[in-house]
């Protein structure tokens, strides 16, 4: 099983970037996928979730700032983030899970990517 994070870099505030998540090992379309992140000296915390329906959840913080989307085609989930803070700063993680009850709790994911680093700074 891989979790392949990418996408990640220096970006302005108010910029975009894409982040890219392929996968491989498991049955991809049958699972929900999300995004985490981690700042420097803070706990992980949850960001977006696409369930393998297609239904998705966002963290209290992204307010449409940020979007998710899977191709099943492809293996492969984005976090789509716009208008980007300095406070978006962090490691930024994609979860791969199949009985995921709660989308915010990453205990409930059984498979995770090494992370892809986010600066935002001008």
């Amino acid at each position: 099983v891989q979790l392949q994070a990418s996408g990640g870099g220096l970006v302005q505030p108010g910029g975009s970037l894409r982040l890219s998540c392929a996968a491989s090992g498991f049955a991809f379309s049958s699972y929900d996928m999300s995004w985490f992140r981690q700042a420097p000296g803070k706990a992980r915390e949850f960001v977006l979730s696409i369930t393998w329906t297609g239904t998705t959840y966002q963290g209290d913080f992204v307010k449409g700032r940020f979007a998710i989307s899977r191709d099943n085609n492809l293996n492969t989930v984005y976090l789509r983030m716009n208008t980007l803070k300095p406070e978006d700063t962090a490691v930024y993680y994609c979860a791969a899970g199949s009985r995921v009850r709660d989308s915010t709790l990453a205990s409930e994911y059984e498979y995770w990517g090494q992370g892809t680093l986010v600066t935002v700074s001008s």
